[in-house]
């Protein structure tokens, strides 16, 4: 076996045993320099099997930018019967020291944040998520405006089976 062959082998042996076997749906969309209050980031989920349960999350790419430790979201399911489920949600992004969590290497960093868990999708048609972010400084009723560090908003379904 010569080298290109056995370098082709490893590849495709690697790209068979890093499948991620539990994604049903996984896409991400920019914000921009930053996230303005008013922007909405929204998703239409593929067909789900009413049979199954999966578990849904937030998936956040954030930066040294970012200016809080923590993160407030309101989360809108919309449903195929046009009804709304709205969770106000708020993650830990950074430690008590001002580091970011989260998998990255560089001053990226990536969050997958729980959403639900054995979530199922009962009826027939298309599911929507929105995402808002809702951060708002302390002693503050209005919200930030543009909040900086945050790159990329993605939504993330994963199979229990």
């Amino acid at each position: 076996m010569n080298k290109k062959n056995s370098l082709a082998l490893i590849l495709v042996c690697f790209i068979l045993f890093s499948c991620d076997k539990k994604r049903v749906f996984d896409e991400y969309k920019s914000v921009g320099k930053f996230w303005h209050k008013d922007s909405i980031v929204s998703f239409d989920l593929p067909q789900l099997d009413a049979n199954k349960s999966y578990d849904l999350f937030v998936n956040v790419r954030d930066n040294n930018a970012y200016p809080f430790s923590n993160l407030f979201l309101i989360v809108s399911l919309e449903q195929p019967n046009r009804k709304v489920k709205v969770d106000t949600l708020e993650y830990v992004m950074a430690n008590p020291d001002g580091t970011l969590l989260g998998e990255g290497f560089a001053d990226i960093k990536e969050n997958k944040l729980v959403y639900k868990k054995n979530e199922k999708f009962n009826q027939k048609g298309i599911y929507k998520i929105s995402i808002k972010q809702a951060v708002r400084q302390t002693g503050k009723i209005t919200g930030v405006e543009k909040l900086e560090g945050i790159s990329d908003v993605g939504f993330r379904i994963e199979s229990k089976e």
